[in-house]
């Protein structure tokens, strides 16, 4: 693996994507949940799956795999929070309320970083935004009559409230994109620095993202980087009501992976109830889409399928959800 370099990838048949994935599988994220450990929270560079030629839809891992190469303090300490998480779910009644009585309320500030007018977003464009979240984390997306009965019994109320706790703009007439490396959180680089990471979600909106000849729609930061660069970056395009690119950002920034593991069959998203799959889905797959062995959950937020077709989270990634607000959890001061 050449330091620095990211692949990414067009593929356009699940048949490609498995001969791909076959490839990298044995660069595994994660060895298995049972042995957690500081080395086995490498990460390894995976193929980046676009949902079209120009989209990058998320940039997380990629992020991530950076990150570490400049600070490798960061895979300690989220071999401690991996380690957490699996004390919580082993034992969830020792943590009986003391998650607000299971109710979490997460203020969100938004940075609109913006070089044209249109670029800086409405305040009912935020508010859009803001009430796609609450539907998806509180069993009130619209599609959730499509989910199959095989999934809808581990389908999940998250039970977390998203609401606006202020709007910072910051007009940059110099910089028509930006580059996925976290300048946008620094106002010395002409972005708006974090506010307060362990009380509130801050989540930069930018005017674009281009990279590797695609358009990142946005990336996240999972809990144990740095406070300083704490949180989600949005591009402006993909943000609003009818976007879900939100939910699953935020959905990493609580310490959900991708639903396939960003690997191949065998590799470990760390949830029990999610199936397997070969690798990440796109467009609107008709039920069963089947790989690994049993049917995708091509409806699952951390999946890449279409906005329209996602739907659900799980028990079990809501479980690791809220390890991470729990006592001693990462995020756990925004339960108090």
């Amino acid at each position: 693996m050449i330091h620095g370099a990211f692949i990414f990838l067009i593929i356009k048949s699940k048949q490609m994507k498995k001969i791909i994935l076959s490839v990298f599988a044995i660069a595994m994220i994660f060895a298995s949940c049972e042995n957690i450990s500081e080395e086995s929270l490498v990460v390894e560079q995976m193929p980046a799956i676009v949902k079209q030629e120009s989209e990058i839809p998320c940039a997380t891992m990629d992020v991530l795999q950076e990150n570490i190469l400049l600070n490798p303090a960061i895979k300690g300490r989220m071999a401690l929070i991996e380690k957490h998480t699996e004390e919580y779910i082993e034992n969830k009644e020792k943590y009986q309320g003391k998650l607000v009585n299971g109710k979490i309320v997460i203020p969100v500030v938004f940075h609109v970083i913006y070089k044209s007018a249109s670029e800086n977003l409405s305040l009912a464009t935020l508010q859009g935004q803001i009430d796609a979240l609450n539907e998806d984390f509180n069993l009130q997306n619209p599609g959730r009559n499509t989910i199959p009965s095989e999934f809808a019994a581990v389908e999940a109320n998250v039970d977390i409230t998203f609401e606006i706790q202020q709007v910072i703009r910051v007009q940059n007439s110099k910089k028509r994109s930006w580059r996925p490396n976290d300048d946008m959180k620094k106002s010395s680089k002409g972005g708006s620095d974090v506010v307060n990471p362990q009380e509130y979600l801050n989540i930069w909106v930018v005017n674009s993202m281009p990279y590797r000849g695609g358009q990142i729609l946005g990336y996240a930061q999972f809990p144990g980087g740095s406070w300083t660069t704490d949180g989600v970056v949005m591009g402006a395009n993909f943000v609003g009501s009818s976007h879900r690119t939100a939910t699953h950002e935020v959905g990493h920034w609580l310490n959900l992976r991708h639903i396939w593991g960003d690997g191949g069959c065998g590799v470990d998203d760390f949830v029990a109830d999610t199936p397997e799959s070969d690798a990440a889905n796109r467009g609107c797959p008709t039920y069963p889409d089947v790989s690994c062995g049993s049917a995708d959950m091509t409806m699952n937020f951390m999946d890449y399928t279409n906005d329209s077709c996602l739907n659900m989270f799980t028990l079990g990634q809501k479980s690791r959800m809220d390890a991470v607000f729990a006592t001693g959890g990462f995020r756990a001061t925004m339960a108090d």
